[in-house]
């Protein structure tokens, strides 16, 4: 079979050939000559071009990838703690005989900050990501028999964590949803209780301060990241941490000697959403 297509041309009388392809220029005319064996070669031809034109533009629409083994990625963003939160009664247990608060409570309010991750990608697929951020002040509010206290006291919290992760998909892919699990240590500064409670567990007649027990707690973690550019993506993860901490109250005298101990323990099982951009670097 042989196939002719006739172009504009400057150069005269001059052939060449490559394979199954000539090209012949003469009387200002380029013919270009495909000699092929059978109409079967011309299908092959065919469809090896369309091939070649869809692979390119295949290559050409695939987006750079900011997830794959050995990136690394910081992400900043914001941190929303919720609390599924819930407490023991106060207990006085000192000076004795120990004596309960029938119905008293508290409640422990939501807070906001500013979050920041590093993550290291060991595979494709697999990834460590530290976590941490400014920590955040906790409200806690009387509820039941404790309800007229209002505010009882503030604190913040220290919860960095580990999260191993398992990313689906390909890093090509510009959204990758994950999941994780880890670990984190939780500790409390910056305790301070309000004037009312104070004055329930001194009989107004002191002042009290408060510590909070730290401890080790597990982290359940889903999210998904956007890929923006080779550089830049968006993220956002939920996390969930069953977390609970033991609370003492210490009252004391003018002359700072000790006249009360009051135990409770709070539960705050937090959901922690954070919404980020990354950079890889």
């Amino acid at each position: 079979m042989q196939t002719a297509i006739q172009l504009p041309g400057k150069l005269l009388h001059n052939e060449h050939a490559y394979g199954n392809l000539r090209l012949k220029v003469h009387n200002n005319t380029e013919e270009i000559m495909m000699k092929m064996s059978s109409p079967s070669s011309m299908s092959r031809f065919a469809a090896f071009s369309t091939l070649s034109a869809f692979s390119a533009l295949a290559m050409l629409a695939s987006p750079a990838s900011a997830q794959t083994a050995g990136s690394n990625v910081f992400n900043v963003g914001w941190f929303h703690l919720y609390t599924d939160d819930s407490s023991q009664p106060l207990t006085r247990t000192s000076p004795p005989p120990s004596f309960t608060y029938a119905g008293s409570g508290s409640s422990v309010g939501s807070a906001d900050t500013l979050g920041i991750a590093y993550t290291r990608y060991l595979t494709d697929h697999f990834s460590l990501t530290l976590d941490a951020g400014v920590p955040p002040k906790f409200k806690l509010d009387g509820s039941g028999t404790l309800a007229p206290l209002g505010r009882l006291g503030t604190a913040k919290q220290w919860s960095p964590a580990i999260v191993a992760k398992w990313h689906f998909g390909e890093p090509t892919q510009k959204w990758r949803p994950y999941v994780g699990v880890g670990v984190t240590h939780v500790w409390y500064s910056s305790v301070n209780l309000s004037p009312s409670l104070q004055g329930l567990v001194t009989g107004g007649t002191g002042t009290a301060t408060a510590n909070l027990s730290s401890s080790w707690a597990p982290v359940a973690n889903v999210g998904v990241n956007y890929s923006l550019n080779e550089k830049w993506s968006i993220g956002f993860s939920l996390s969930y941490i069953p977390l609970d901490t033991d609370a003492e109250i210490i009252g004391r005298n003018a002359a700072g000697t000790v006249i009360s101990r009051h135990n409770t323990n709070l539960t705050l099982d937090p959901y922690v959403g954070f919404l980020s951009i990354g950079y890889r670097f």
